[in-house]
């Protein structure tokens, strides 16, 4: 079985200029979709940071992801990168965790 990473992902900037790259931020995401390596992200609440729930490789790779997000390039957001092994879980992840 995969290990999951949680992506704690800060904002280090305010909102108003986080926005300014949010489209950029959710292509790049989309692209990690079609790849098969992520499994949900979205906005916290209140927004100041989203968290990003993914199956990467290793840590390592997790981290090369988090370096091409434009929030990181754009110095918006900074990615805290927790790891995880999903000994229980919903039936519906067996495909995505098996893989």
């Amino acid at each position: 079985m995969k290990a999951l990473f949680v992506c704690l992902v800060h904002y280090t900037k305010p909102y108003e200029e986080v926005q300014t790259k949010l489209q950029e931020h959710r292509e790049y995401l989309k692209k990690g979709y079609e790849k098969g390596i992520l499994l949900a992200s979205g906005p916290r609440i209140p927004k100041d940071g989203g968290i990003i729930i993914g199956a990467f490789e290793d840590k390592d790779a997790a981290f090369d992801f988090s370096c091409g997000d434009p929030f990181v390039q754009h110095n918006l957001a900074k990615y805290e990168i927790l790891t995880f092994e999903p000994v229980l879980h919903a039936e519906m992840l067996n495909d995505f965790l098996s893989e």
